[in-house]
This record gives C-alpha cells, sequence and structure tokens, in this order.
C-alpha cells in the first residue's frame, strides 16, 4: 500500500505524531536540567554574588531558601545560560595563561578559592587570582569574569562595571577585603554572542565592601530575630520587584514578589 502521507510525520498505530527531533532532544535536556537544579541542596549562607541587590528582604528571602512564587523558578533556558557562563570561566581561563599569565583559579584539592564569615552564614567564591602575567599591572590581583549577552556585554564596555552592573561591584569589592586583594581587580566580560572579551581594572572600593558586609551581618541577624527586614519598594508594580531598568540599572523580577506583597513572611 503506498504512504501517501509518509511526510507527514505521523506513524500509524499511535495516538499522536511523535515530535520532530529537534523538539524531542530539547525536551530531554531541558527535564534533566530542571530535575538537577530542582536536587540542589539550596544554600545556608549569605552569597556574596547577590548582596549587591537593592531589596534587603529579597536577599533574605534567598538566604532562608523561602520557597519561590509559582513558575518562578529558572527556565530551562536559564539553567543552560547559567551553565555556560561557568564554563567560560574555564575558557577565557585558558586564554590568559596561553598569553603567560600565572592564573591561579583553584586549590591544590580542585576547590575554588573563598572566604566565609559569620561560623559559616556569609560565604563567596572568586573566579581567580593573578600572581603575575605580561601585562603591567599590580599583582596579586583578583580576578572575576562574567559571561554576558550582547546588549549586556557593551552597556558594560560603554559605562564600566561599576555604574553598568553594581551588583558586579559589590561581589569585587567583598572578594578585594575578605581575600586580602586590595590592587586593583581585573574584571572581563566575555560576549557571548561574539566571543569578544572585554577588560578593566577595578580598584578596590572599601567603603563598598563595608557596606556590604554590614548587609550581610544585618540579614543574618534579622533571620536569627525572626524578623523580616523591610522592602526596598512601596508597591508590587515597582521595577524592584517586576524587574526591568530604573535608574540605568537592571532590576531581574524577584522570584519573591508575590509572597512578599501577600504577607511577607515564610
Amino acid at each position: 500500500m503506498i504512504d501517501l502521507n509518509h511526510g507527514s510525520g505521523c506513524n500509524y498505530g499511535e495516538a499522536a505524531p511523535r515530535p520532530p527531533v529537534a523538539a524531542a532532544v530539547s525536551y530531554a535536556i531541558d527535564a534533566a536540567l530542571t530535575a538537577r537544579n530542582r536536587a540542589e541542596r539550596p544554600r545556608t549562607y549569605v552569597s556574596s554574588s547577590g548582596l549587591g541587590r537593592d531589596c534587603l528582604r529579597q536577599i533574605q528571602y534567598d538566604f532562608l531558601a523561602v520557597p519561590k512564587d509559582a513558575g518562578q523558578e529558572f527556565e530551562p533556558r536559564i539553567l543552560r545560560i547559567f551553565e555556560a557562563g561557568h564554563r567560560a570561566e574555564d575558557i577565557v581561563a585558558g586564554w590568559f595563561r596561553i598569553a603567560g599569565f600565572d592564573l591561579r583559579t583553584e586549590r591544590p584539592d580542585g576547590r575554588q578559592f573563598g572566604f566565609e564569615s559569620m561560623a559559616g552564614r556569609f560565604k563567596g567564591h572568586i573566579d581567580g587570582c593573578f600572581v603575575s602575567g605580561p601585562v603591567a599591572m599590580d599583582y596579586p590581583a583578583l580576578w572575576e569574569n562574567k559571561a554576558l549577552g550582547a546588549s549586556s556585554w557593551k552597556d558594560v564596555v560603554k559605562r564600566g562595571v561599576s555604574i553598568a552592573r553594581p551588583v558586579y561591584a559589590a561581589q569585587i569589592a567583598l572578594y578585594q577585603a575578605y581575600m586580602d586583594l586590595p590592587n586593583p581587580a581585573l574584571f572581563t566580560a566575555l560576549n557571548r554572542d561574539t566571543m569578544e572579551l572585554h577588560a578593566e581594572l577595578v580598584s578596590f572600593d572599601a567603603r563598598l565592601a563595608q557596606e556590604m558586609s554590614d548587609r550581610a551581618v544585618t540579614v543574618v541577624q534579622a533571620s536569627a530575630a525572626g524578623e523580616w527586614l523591610p522592602r526596598m519598594a512601596t508597591e508590587p508594580t515597582a521595577v524592584v520587584c517586576r524587574g526591568g531598568m530604573a535608574g540605568g540599572k537592571w532590576h531581574a523580577p524577584c522570584a519573591w514578589a508575590e509572597r512578599c506583597w501577600r504577607g511577607g513572611g515564610v
């Protein structure tokens, strides 16, 4: 019997046609990434990477591993971006080493260099430290790397990391302080779309480091006392809650906005 519908994708005897291979592969990978992310143990400490966010309550929700609002878990696409950013560190580190830099990114046991304070309730892990290299700069120097989309990358190149991405600047200042690396840090940003590399030196901002450290103490102490810290916003439609640009700063949508405005607590 001639199958005049051989190009339709339909398989006789099955309830529904199988998806194209691209969709099937993506579904399998996305399901695996989602399952892996859900299986990861939540952090039990204030992370230096998020202390630069404007809203103290948002940082507190993160520290206490409060469940996110329905539909606010990371999408598989975002999980892929996170993993690509992590892999980008290895790529850029390799470029530096080929160029003759002595870049240390891990301890002899394979763990990242980092710090912890307040009995382990405040931690941070650095991308690396330059010990020496062919470029005239002060060594040793902290290394912080980010992989960014084209739009974010161009903004960082145009305005500098401290203005374009103050959350990163806060992270750098904390690392410089706690790792005792006061020399200007070398910040690099890899354009994920073009693989262009931006580099800039970031002077140590002791005031910013102290401010961020004080924030960590505030979050830990308030949480231990069962107190909720104040919101940054005065209404749920504020950019800091729903996400977007405001005052030249990008705010990611808050994953706890609904819970926060519904009652604030767990």
